[in-house]
């Protein structure tokens, strides 16, 4: 996985991405809560949006969805300005928003063949294409329930499959996994990977980064606002990252990494030291081995999605380096 999608403008990559945001800009009244958003999501894949609480994700996405203007820039959904043809990017894209309301009343089944009607299916297609995504994200057991005795995960199943009733090109998914137990979300995974290899575009928001190192293709970052530039993600993938080891014979390990000068330090997963490449990480790992130490574990403490981010949010703190050369 890239951790930084692409960045064109309107003219660029329009016919084979079907997402184009190019210098985007939003304010609410002296809040500018976004202030340049450039990115390009291409057909056939998955991109993360990643930024910490008030970087500007949702209102970026709510101006995707054609539910807000904005103040500078262009955004193309599938060809379509959502500015002057709404319509036409509304008939492309589905937008799953963090929370969507129900209709209390109605069942799960109702509910979409009423949004497939909505959308100008006949009353049959949309009978027929409500089964179908009911199939699709598990809820055939509650199907003929109302939604309000859907658990939150339920509902977060019944607002994907309300994204999908009209067969979207684009997809805009916003915190999908929230509520969903451990089996849903690899349904989800499995499920967002499939759109993407049926050829569409899935731009995916979503705190869980975990979750979204798994399932995307390339990932970006907003920070106050601002698309972060490639320049400044690179310098943050090649910051020191920690990596977890595990021993058979712990004290093995502490008294070679004692003797390699390597500075470790323990948490309640095992011990951790301060590495900058995959390069760098597999010398110690050899050296280790030929130490005699016998490795269990070797791994990345966190994922490099999370690694980026928290590069980017924070300032890195001084930890020692393992040099390829030490």
């Amino acid at each position: 996985m890239t951790t930084d999608a692409a960045a064109a403008g309107p003219a660029e990559g329009a016919a084979s991405a079907g997402i184009v945001v190019a210098g985007v800009a939003r304010s609410f009244g002296k809040v500018h809560a976004v202030r340049d958003a450039t990115l390009t999501v291409p057909y056939g894949s998955v991109t993360a949006l990643v930024g910490p609480n008030g970087s500007g994700k949702t209102t970026l996405l709510l101006m995707l969805a054609s539910l807000l203007r904005p103040d500078a820039g262009r955004i193309l959904i599938a060809g379509s300005d959502p500015v002057t043809d709404p319509r036409a990017v509304r008939a492309a894209m589905g937008w799953m928003p963090d929370i969507l309301g129900s209709w209390a009343s109605l069942t799960v089944r109702v509910t979409l063949e009423l949004t497939g009607r909505l959308h100008g299916m006949p009353r049959e297609r949309a009978r027929r294409r409500a089964d179908e995504l009911v199939a699709l994200v598990g809820l055939e057991a509650l199907a003929d329930q109302p939604t309000r005795v859907l658990s939150r995960g339920q509902k977060q199943r019944l607002s994907l499959a309300r994204s999908l009733v009209h067969d979207p090109r684009v997809l805009l998914l916003d915190e999908p996994a929230s509520g969903l137990d451990p089996a849903a979300r690899v349904e989800l995974r499995t499920l967002v990977r499939r759109f993407a290899d049926e050829g569409r575009s899935v731009l995916v928001s979503s705190h869980v980064l975990a979750e979204l190192e798994e399932m995307a293709d390339a990932a970006v970052y907003l920070d106050a606002g601002t698309t972060v530039s490639a320049e400044r993600i690179r310098r943050a993938r090649t910051s020191l990252r920690d990596w977890r080891i595990r021993a058979l014979d712990a004290a093995a390990l502490e008294a070679a990494l004692t003797r390699l000068g390597v500075p470790a330090r323990r948490d309640h997963l095992g011990t951790l030291v301060g590495v900058r490449s995959e390069t760098d990480a597999a010398g110690l790992l050899t050296r280790l081995v030929g130490e005699g130490v016998p490795v269990a574990v070797f791994t990345p403490a966190v994922g490099e999605l999370e690694h980026t981010f928290l590069d980017l949010t924070r300032d890195a703190g001084a930890q020692p380096e393992i040099g390829s050369e030490s």
